[in-house]
């Protein structure tokens, strides 16, 4: 937290905006506050401010409304909102995600939850936002100083990969029961391109993107993360927006690869089975078809909530069965490769 971070609290319930005003505040959060959505968007245009606190059932414009308009402009649409609400049920959380809004809190509130939820998101927009003003001013660098381009691409680099591991970390702290999961799709990612013979920016960029991949995780409650057996169709359908979360996380920071396009299908299928939008074989990009392997293998061979790991065989029997129906088959092949012949193992 720093001491310029502002937050506005928009409730029609005074004793809940006081609430949460005298809670913030007293962690050394500067606090504002209104009573309506359309106070709200007056507020906001006058003075942005790092994230917003959003009732959800207002009368006049609800949070539904406001959230909508906030991500429409280009002034305010990066700015965090966490919906707080009484009636929390999945489909209004599947709405709120699909709108922009980063996470939900359940009235009436917990005082640490409230406050951990809160730091969380102010971290990781400061986060994104520290990335995309690295790259603007390392891209402008290089502009003006060609003769340097190679120590300079190598420092952004270094400078992207650290932050990037900042990310992965912040959202291994949220689902802690596949921690080490993208830095392992990461390696084995890595591993096959590097077999497949993939140039060094290629296999750089689909290891980066490995390393984040899940990055929208960050949105889904953690109770369904963690939920110790299967998952109900509309929690399955909250999980699924995770993918195009990440996408629109990602997709303004002018990457040197197509790390968002990549976060945002490697849960599509080459047949066309998978989401979010049902893409075939050559719609796919090629740094995906590598990350959906490396994902499908380390998921069904690590441990999870809801079962025991299943083992490196059974992963591999999995994408071997599904060769050219779910999954590219020249991945396929160098991926068993790396496992049967060239001695690949998860850390």
């Amino acid at each position: 937290m720093r001491k310029q971070d502002e937050i506005l609290v928009v409730d029609d319930t005074s004793i809940v905006r006081d609430l949460l005003m005298d809670t913030l505040s007293a962690e050394g959060f500067q606090v504002r506050s209104v009573n309506s959505g359309e106070l709200a968007l007056g507020s906001i245009s006058a003075k942005p401010p790092h994230l917003i606190l959003l009732d959800i059932n207002m009368p006049g414009m609800d949070g539904f409304e406001v959230c909508g308009r906030l991500k429409a402009q280009k002034e305010s649409r990066e700015i965090p909102v966490i919906f707080i609400s009484g009636l929390l049920g999945l489909d209004e959380k599947v709405k709120g995600f699909q709108l922009g809004a980063v996470d939900f809190i359940t009235k009436p509130f917990q005082r640490e939850e409230l406050l951990a939820r809160v730091r969380t998101h102010l971290e990781l927009n400061r986060l994104r936002t520290k990335l995309e003003a690295q790259v603007s001013e390392r891209t402008a660098q290089l502009s003006n100083l060609a003769e340097k381009l190679k120590k300079s691409l190598e420092k952004q680099h270094k400078s992207m990969e650290g932050i990037i591991q900042t990310i992965a970390l912040t959202v291994e702290t949220r689902d802690p029961y596949t921690a080490g999961h993208q830095r392992r799709v990461a390696r084995l990612s890595q591993a096959i391109a590097q077999e497949m013979g993939f140039s060094k920016k290629k296999i750089e960029g689909i290891h980066l993107t490995g390393m984040i991949h899940d990055l929208g995780k960050i949105h889904i409650p953690s109770e369904i993360l963690s939920k110790p057996c299967g998952l109900s169709d509309i929690e399955f359908s909250l999980i699924k927006v995770h993918s195009e979360v990440g996408y629109g996380t990602l997709k303004d920071i002018d990457f040197p690869w197509p790390i968002a396009k990549i976060v945002l299908q490697h849960h599509e299928r080459i047949n066309g089975s998978g989401y979010p939008f049902g893409l075939k074989d050559k719609e796919i990009l090629t740094e995906a078809k590598v990350l959906i392997v490396a994902d499908v293998v380390e998921a069904i061979a690590s441990h999870r909530p809801y079962r025991p790991s299943l083992g490196i065989e059974a992963a591999l029997e999995e994408i071997i069965r599904n060769k050219g129906i779910l999954y590219d088959p020249d991945v396929v092949d160098v991926c068993v490769k790396l496992f049967w012949e060239k001695g690949f193992k998860f850390e």
